[in-house]
């Protein structure tokens, strides 16, 4: 399996290719804006179809592109439920910006819940629900990789915002703490923003959720 690092988008928010060539398959995890035109020379040298689109919550940063890729491949959406209202209507996310930032709708195909397993890519990604930063803001951990996606939960040295609505940071605390510091140590971490990290190093050093 291949990982593509893909920042896009506004404020380069990161979207993850994940490529089996040997498949002919792949996984886009998030779809900031314009993230398109890097995807489709991706999929189109490793002579892979595009699946699956999985949101890991519903700011507007990681669904712009949504609407475009799902048109190009109709690779069907995973997300959370309690992301709805901001998938479903993206104007509630405007409103809250105050600029026109030209959001479609995202018509999710399912809804994944906490302990979900996916089975994509010849691996099983499990779901995990970190709610603080947005509602439905989901990780999804690959162990036979080592590898989590985990959206805004937790960066390099930081945490999300918890300051928009339906952000709470001690939610967002216990969330960290029970669902992204229970994966083995050295499973490498691949936040929505910025550089990867892993576990066990954010245990030790994150100054908002350390040990």
């Amino acid at each position: 399996m291949n990982l593509h690092v893909l920042p896009a988008g506004l404020i380069q928010t990161n979207a993850y290719l994940l490529t089996a060539p040997e498949l002919g398959e792949a996984v886009l995890i998030d779809a900031p804006g314009d993230v398109w035109a890097e995807v489709a020379p991706i999929l189109e040298k490793e002579k892979c179809r595009l699946t699956g689109l999985w949101i890991t919550h519903g700011h507007w940063d990681h669904m712009q592109g949504a609407a475009e890729v799902v048109a190009a491949t109709g690779a069907k959406v995973l997300a959370h439920a309690d992301d709805r209202p901001l998938l479903e209507t993206p104007e509630l996310m405007e409103r809250l910006m105050r600029e026109r930032l030209d959001l479609k709708p995202v018509h999710v195909d399912r809804w994944v819940a906490q302990g979900d397993t996916i089975a994509a890519l010849g691996a099983q990604a499990e779901v995990r629900h970190v709610p603080g930063h947005c509602p439905g803001s989901v990780l999804f951990h690959f162990a036979s990789l080592g590898a989590a996606f985990v959206g805004d939960a937790l960066f390099k040295g930081s945490v999300g915002r918890t300051d928009l609505p339906g952000g709470n940071f001690a939610e967002l605390e216990r969330s960290i703490r029970g669902q992204i510091f229970t994966l083995p140590g050295p499973t490498v971490v691949f936040p929505g923003h910025g550089p990867q990290t892993t576990v066990e190093h954010e245990r030790a050093h994150n100054p908002y959720v350390s040990d």
